[in-house]
Protein backbone atom coordinates (compact mmCIF):
# COMPACT_ATOMS: atom_id res chain seq x y z
CA UNK A 1 0.00 0.00 0.00
CA UNK A 2 2.63 2.73 0.63
CA UNK A 3 4.65 1.58 -2.24
CA UNK A 4 1.57 2.22 -3.93
CA UNK A 5 1.03 5.80 -2.94
CA UNK A 6 4.53 6.33 -3.69
CA UNK A 7 4.39 5.33 -6.88
CA UNK A 8 1.53 7.43 -7.49
CA UNK A 9 2.72 10.72 -5.94
CA UNK A 10 5.66 10.14 -8.00
CA UNK A 11 3.54 9.83 -11.50
CA UNK A 12 1.75 12.95 -10.85
CA UNK A 13 4.87 14.63 -9.68
CA UNK A 14 6.49 13.77 -13.15
CA UNK A 15 3.36 13.90 -15.16
CA UNK A 16 2.85 17.50 -13.44
CA UNK A 17 6.33 18.07 -14.53
CA UNK A 18 6.19 16.96 -18.12
CA UNK A 19 2.87 19.23 -18.46
CA UNK A 20 4.68 22.56 -17.07
CA UNK A 21 7.72 21.74 -19.53
CA UNK A 22 5.03 21.12 -22.13
CA UNK A 23 2.97 24.07 -21.35
CA UNK A 24 6.73 26.34 -21.17
CA UNK A 25 7.41 24.97 -24.67
CA UNK A 26 4.60 25.85 -26.23
CA UNK A 27 4.45 29.01 -25.14
CA UNK A 28 7.85 29.74 -25.57
CA UNK A 29 7.70 28.53 -29.21
CA UNK A 30 4.84 30.53 -30.23
CA UNK A 31 6.11 33.65 -28.63
CA UNK A 32 9.42 33.60 -30.59
CA UNK A 33 7.51 32.82 -33.70
CA UNK A 34 4.78 35.92 -32.91
CA UNK A 35 8.34 38.34 -32.34
CA UNK A 36 9.41 36.74 -36.16
CA UNK A 37 6.52 37.51 -37.85
CA UNK A 38 5.98 41.03 -36.06
CA UNK A 39 9.54 41.29 -37.86
CA UNK A 40 8.51 40.28 -40.98
CA UNK A 41 5.08 42.57 -40.90
CA UNK A 42 7.35 45.51 -40.06
CA UNK A 43 9.34 45.29 -42.98
CA UNK A 44 6.40 45.19 -45.15
CA UNK A 45 5.11 48.60 -43.49
CA UNK A 46 8.43 49.64 -44.12
CA UNK A 47 8.17 48.86 -47.94
CA UNK A 48 4.66 49.78 -48.36
CA UNK A 49 5.61 53.30 -47.25
CA UNK A 50 8.70 52.89 -49.88
CA UNK A 51 6.95 52.17 -52.77
CA UNK A 52 4.61 54.87 -52.28
CA UNK A 53 7.57 56.66 -52.21
CA UNK A 54 8.92 55.06 -55.56
CA UNK A 55 5.33 55.72 -56.91
CA UNK A 56 5.42 59.62 -56.60
CA UNK A 57 9.01 60.29 -57.50
CA UNK A 58 8.21 59.96 -61.55
CA UNK A 59 5.29 62.53 -60.92
CA UNK A 60 7.67 64.86 -58.79
CA UNK A 61 10.30 64.19 -61.61
CA UNK A 62 8.34 65.03 -64.47
CA UNK A 63 7.17 68.09 -62.54
CA UNK A 64 10.48 69.29 -62.01
CA UNK A 65 11.68 68.13 -65.77
CA UNK A 66 9.39 70.95 -67.01
CA UNK A 67 11.29 73.52 -65.11
CA UNK A 68 15.04 72.24 -64.65
CA UNK A 69 16.14 70.84 -67.72
CA UNK A 70 19.65 71.29 -67.10
CA UNK A 71 19.62 69.21 -63.52
CA UNK A 72 19.67 65.84 -65.44
CA UNK A 73 22.19 64.34 -63.05
CA UNK A 74 20.23 64.65 -60.04
CA UNK A 75 17.32 62.81 -62.02
CA UNK A 76 19.50 60.51 -63.26
CA UNK A 77 20.76 59.57 -60.35
CA UNK A 78 17.21 59.51 -58.58
CA UNK A 79 16.67 57.04 -61.04
CA UNK A 80 19.49 54.93 -60.62
CA UNK A 81 19.30 54.81 -57.18
CA UNK A 82 15.51 53.39 -57.33
CA UNK A 83 16.44 50.76 -59.89
CA UNK A 84 18.83 49.86 -57.18
CA UNK A 85 16.11 49.57 -54.74
CA UNK A 86 13.85 47.00 -56.86
CA UNK A 87 16.93 45.21 -57.71
CA UNK A 88 18.33 44.43 -54.03
CA UNK A 89 17.60 40.94 -52.54
CA UNK A 90 18.10 41.36 -49.24
CA UNK A 91 16.74 43.62 -46.30
CA UNK A 92 20.41 45.27 -45.89
CA UNK A 93 20.54 45.84 -49.66
CA UNK A 94 17.29 47.73 -49.45
CA UNK A 95 17.83 49.24 -46.40
CA UNK A 96 21.12 50.37 -48.08
CA UNK A 97 19.65 51.51 -51.54
CA UNK A 98 16.42 53.47 -49.67
CA UNK A 99 19.17 55.37 -47.47
CA UNK A 100 21.07 56.46 -50.81
CA UNK A 101 17.91 57.00 -52.39
CA UNK A 102 16.85 59.38 -49.97
CA UNK A 103 19.94 61.01 -50.01
CA UNK A 104 20.06 61.20 -53.76
CA UNK A 105 16.45 63.00 -53.39
CA UNK A 106 16.99 65.65 -51.19
CA UNK A 107 19.08 67.92 -53.94
CA UNK A 108 16.37 67.58 -56.10
CA UNK A 109 13.70 68.86 -53.66
CA UNK A 110 15.98 71.67 -53.11
CA UNK A 111 15.94 72.82 -56.95
CA UNK A 112 12.49 74.83 -55.81
CA UNK A 113 15.57 77.43 -54.21
CA UNK A 114 16.94 77.71 -57.62
CA UNK A 115 14.05 77.44 -59.61
CA UNK A 116 11.72 79.79 -58.19
CA UNK A 117 8.28 79.23 -60.32
CA UNK A 118 8.19 75.42 -59.10
CA UNK A 119 7.21 77.15 -55.46
CA UNK A 120 4.34 78.52 -58.40
CA UNK A 121 3.89 75.11 -59.59
CA UNK A 122 0.53 73.28 -57.76
CA UNK A 123 1.35 70.37 -58.88
CA UNK A 124 4.88 70.44 -57.32
CA UNK A 125 3.62 72.01 -54.18
CA UNK A 126 1.56 68.95 -53.68
CA UNK A 127 3.51 66.26 -55.04
CA UNK A 128 6.14 67.73 -52.30
CA UNK A 129 3.36 67.87 -49.43
CA UNK A 130 2.65 63.93 -50.40
CA UNK A 131 5.82 62.98 -50.64
CA UNK A 132 7.10 65.30 -47.36
CA UNK A 133 3.95 63.05 -45.89
CA UNK A 134 5.10 59.68 -47.58
CA UNK A 135 8.87 60.77 -45.57
CA UNK A 136 7.31 61.17 -41.97
CA UNK A 137 5.21 57.87 -42.86
CA UNK A 138 8.66 56.10 -43.95
CA UNK A 139 10.72 57.29 -40.62
CA UNK A 140 7.70 56.12 -38.17
CA UNK A 141 7.53 52.58 -40.13
CA UNK A 142 11.37 52.06 -39.85
CA UNK A 143 11.56 52.90 -35.97
CA UNK A 144 8.68 50.63 -35.48
CA UNK A 145 10.15 47.84 -37.81
CA UNK A 146 13.39 48.85 -35.36
CA UNK A 147 11.44 48.39 -31.98
CA UNK A 148 10.26 44.91 -33.42
CA UNK A 149 13.77 43.94 -34.22
CA UNK A 150 14.87 44.83 -31.15
CA UNK A 151 12.38 42.78 -28.97
CA UNK A 152 13.26 39.83 -31.44
CA UNK A 153 17.04 39.71 -31.06
CA UNK A 154 16.56 40.51 -27.45
CA UNK A 155 14.31 37.29 -27.05
CA UNK A 156 16.66 35.20 -29.37
CA UNK A 157 19.92 36.25 -27.40
CA UNK A 158 18.38 35.16 -24.20
CA UNK A 159 19.09 31.67 -22.86
CA UNK A 160 15.75 30.44 -23.62
CA UNK A 161 15.29 32.50 -26.53
CA UNK A 162 18.03 30.86 -28.25
CA UNK A 163 16.44 27.52 -27.98
CA UNK A 164 13.21 28.26 -28.76
CA UNK A 165 14.32 30.38 -32.11
CA UNK A 166 16.12 27.04 -32.71
CA UNK A 167 13.44 25.23 -32.32
CA UNK A 168 11.40 27.42 -34.66
CA UNK A 169 14.54 28.31 -36.86
CA UNK A 170 14.05 31.94 -36.48
CA UNK A 171 17.22 33.89 -36.79
CA UNK A 172 17.91 37.84 -35.39
CA UNK A 173 16.95 40.45 -37.34
CA UNK A 174 18.46 43.02 -39.88
CA UNK A 175 17.87 46.89 -38.01
CA UNK A 176 17.17 49.50 -40.44
CA UNK A 177 20.06 51.73 -40.47
CA UNK A 178 20.76 54.82 -41.85
CA UNK A 179 24.41 55.03 -43.48
CA UNK A 180 27.42 57.61 -42.43
CA UNK A 181 27.33 59.04 -46.36
CA UNK A 182 23.39 59.70 -45.52
CA UNK A 183 23.97 61.39 -42.93
CA UNK A 184 25.86 64.36 -44.45
CA UNK A 185 24.30 67.40 -45.54
CA UNK A 186 23.59 67.12 -48.90
CA UNK A 187 25.90 69.85 -50.99
CA UNK A 188 24.05 71.34 -53.84
CA UNK A 189 26.16 72.74 -56.82
CA UNK A 190 24.57 74.06 -60.04
CA UNK A 191 27.39 75.64 -61.19
CA UNK A 192 27.95 72.70 -63.78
Amino acid sequence: MKLTKVLLLFVAVFGGVCLMGGCLLYRGYNRVIQFDEEVKAGWAEVENQLQRRFDLIPNVMETVKGFAGQEEKILLGVAEARKAYFGAGSIAEKASAATTFHSTLMPMMRLQETYPELKSNENFMRLQDELSGTENRLGVSRMRYNEKVKRLNSYVRGLAGRFYAGLADVEKAEYFEISEATKEVPKIDFSG
